[in-house]
């Protein structure tokens, strides 16, 4: 059935953008409750800081070495399978986590159910992108992108504020069980309202050895990655699972350029294009992720905020995300992606600048200001960033797209966040050999040395800023014949599975 693109309104899809954006709304929810009640969690099962560090590295690792694989499997047998299934295994592994630490008294239990909830979690978050390029009409995909865009930084904002206002006043527990009903009104939902696709085959040519070699390989690099400050980068776990990683990588790479239906098609790297535009958003989330994760460090330790006083400044960031996300989606069809992209790389270089100017006597407005003009970039960015990667391949390939995407998001952050704190503690050992200062200096020697490090650790930042417009302008917006020439507008099936 056909039907105009001049007579398609949001609302006609507005149920199915609500189903979709529950799950970028879980996802970047999860990403942040956790982290704040961390120290309770510690404290509840009186094990160490580095121990309970695994209750989030866990979930990571998982939500990495499965996020591609399911991307594929979703290119098989249809979204709706693999969204609807992930947000059950979600949600139990969500009530998993909050029951079984409570019965048994075990820090194990919680860990394991987390790695329940990951692979629910790497089920919903693969697909996303891919279902609004399946399901929405091309002249509306900008607005419903910009919408779920911003629901997601909502998300990413209320994290820390909802997760410290339940650990506070009912327990730590509850960051998990406030999963369970939502996962159930996703399930309910999206059984009615997400369009049945029907399988491009079945599971039984599954290229199992690369989701083997996938799986070992990223989960390897980002585990040394994220507890390389911890266990030492020269240590034996830490070299071993960089060498692990390595090897299982390049395997992999070797594997799939002989697989006949692989886990990650390489030859769509072959355009220039696509490949651009995949560089551009993993560079956008690893340069954000060392400005995101110093701040709070800089606001308590150098401007001396307490802790709530510094997560309310950085909110600033959120709210401009969500302002820059709506203006995106509805900006995005008379604009073009292209454009939005250096708007949107112009101002986070201009953001990441200003943000080097910072120091012990910055006010609160010049910081907050530096906020709201990164804030709005990145938010700028993501929107047409990913329009334009998902609209460059074809429909067979949309799964496997969308979860590359989605690993372009998280993976780049965790090494961002290592890359960086490395630059800053580095930086600012050198800085303090260089001008002579020990532990006996005055204090306000010690503030500009740990000023002097962070300043050195942004300004890092602005160099991947510049890189970053730079790739926008050399970047082109390409529609794969599969969106240009009509087909997209067949409505696919609606109904239950």
């Amino acid at each position: 059935m056909k039907h105009s693109q001049n007579g398609d309104s949001l609302g006609k899809y507005g149920l199915l953008i609500i189903s979709i954006a529950l799950a970028t709304f879980m996802a970047s929810l999860d990403g942040t409750i956790v982290n704040i009640a961390l120290p309770t969690i510690s404290a509840s099962f009186d094990i160490s800081s580095s121990t309970v560090s695994w209750v989030s590295t866990a979930y990571l690792l998982v939500m990495a070495g499965c996020v591609l694989i399911f991307g594929k499997i979703s290119d098989i047998i249809g979204f709706k399978k693999i969204f609807l299934s992930g947000f059950v295994v979600f949600s139990l592994g969500s009530f998993l986590c909050g029951f079984l630490p409570e019965i048994l008294d075990s820090f194990y239990t919680l860990v394991g159910s987390r790695v329940i909830q990951a692979v629910g979690g790497a089920m919903i978050s693969a697909i996303g992108p891919a279902m609004i390029t399946a399901f929405i009409p091309m002249n509306l995909k900008g607005k419903a992108m910009g919408i779920i865009m911003t629901i997601a930084a909502l998300g990413t904002a209320l994290g820390p504020t909802l997760g410290g206002f339940l650990t506070q006043y009912m327990s730590w527990h509850w960051i998990f069980f406030i999963n369970v009903p939502v996962g159930i009104i996703a399930v309910i939902l999206g059984a009615k309202v997400i369009p049945a696709t029907p399988s491009r085959g079945n599971l039984s040519g599954f290229d199992r050895s690369g989701a083997a070699l996938i799986f070992i390989g990223l989960a390897s690099l980002l585990f040394a990655v994220s507890e390389g400050d911890t266990l030492g980068w020269t240590s034996l776990p830490i070299a071993g699972s960089i060498v692990l990683a390595i090897a299982s990588l390049g395997y992999f790479i070797l594997h799939e350029l002989k697989s006949a239906d692989p886990i990650l098609e390489l030859s769509l790297f072959k355009n220039k294009n696509f490949l651009l535009t995949n560089l551009i958003m993993s560079l956008v989330f690893f340069s954000f992720a060392g400005i995101n994760y110093l701040l709070p460090f800089y606001l308590e330790y150098v401007q001396g905020f307490d802790t709530s006083s510094a997560g309310l400044i950085l909110t600033a960031l959120s709210v401009a995300m969500m302002i820059a996300g709506i203006l995106a989606g509805a900006i995005y069809n008379k604009t073009g992606g292209r454009i939005l992209c250096i708007a949107a790389a112009g101002s986070l270089a201009v953001g990441y600048f200003l943000i080097t100017k910072l120091s012990a006597d910055t006010s609160v407005g010049f910081i907050v200001l530096c906020l709201l003009i990164i804030g709005f970039g990145l938010g700028l960015v993501i929107t047409p960033l990913s329009n334009m990667i998902m609209n460059s391949v074809s429909r067979k390939n949309q799964g496997m797209v969308s979860s590359l995407t989605s690993l372009e998001r998280f993976a780049p952050m965790t090494i961002g966040i290592a890359i960086f704190n490395l630059i800053f503690i580095q930086g600012m050992s050198a800085i303090a050999e260089h001008r002579g200062v020990t532990q006996d200096a005055p204090v306000t020697i010690k503030m500009s040395v740990l000023a002097a490090g962070f300043d050195l650790a942004f300004f890092f930042a602005f160099i991947f800023a510049i890189i970053i417009l730079g790739l926008t302008i050399l970047a082109r917006q390409e529609i794969h014949p599969d969106y240009a020439n009509g087909d997209e507008n067949e409505e696919p099936a609606m109904g239950i599975i």
